[in-house]
């Protein structure tokens, strides 16, 4: 550290550190990211009433390196997934007409292993929620985001790739 004062000029304050080519520790290197981020790519669906955070989400998400598509309410967010391409929902909770929790609802039992993070900022849903649907707080940051969506994949995946776990559940012939 190197302090200079002059009368009429001000303070000059230097802090010299040295330079490391070292990775920082528990951080993966640019080129493990971007390998991550390569295979495990998905198709996400963003739902939310509010398009600028509909919006904010999907840019999060697509920096993830994930494909995104957005919806602004629940019966929206259901058309696109009768696609069945769709590896993972991210939902609102407040919503008019269909709310998150009854979107999820509705999802799982389309898509029963359908990886689902509800995004909310009420501390306390309503007692008819799922208790076990994760959740993550509003408002949130790209790296919080990432860890709810990784361990959302965690708790339905067994090893197969999502989007087969993700196939439409169809009503048995007989």
């Amino acid at each position: 550290l190197h302090l200079r004062s002059a009368v009429g000029k001000g303070t000059t304050a230097e802090l010299w550190l040295p330079a490391t080519e070292l990775p920082i520790a528990g951080r993966a290197s640019n080129s493990e990211a971007s390998l991550n981020r390569k295979s495990a790519r998905m198709t996400v669906l963003v739902v939310d009433d509010d398009a600028l955070i509909a919006m904010s989400t999907a840019a999060m998400v697509e920096d993830l390196g994930h494909n995104v598509l957005e919806a602004y309410s629940g019966a929206e967010a259901l058309k696109l997934l009768e696609s069945g391409a769709i590896d993972f929902l991210i939902t609102d909770f407040s919503m008019p007409k269909m709310n998150g929790a009854q979107l999820a609802r509705t999802a799982k039992e389309l898509y029963p292993e359908l990886p689902v993070l509800l995004a909310t900022g009420y501390a306390e849903l309503p007692a008819d929620s799922d208790p076990e649907l994760p959740r993550i707080g509003k408002p949130y940051r790209q790296d919080q985001l990432a860890v709810a969506i990784a361990e959302a994949v965690k708790t339905v995946s067994s090893g197969a790739g999502v989007r087969a776990l993700a196939a439409p559940r169809t009503a048995a012939k007989g």
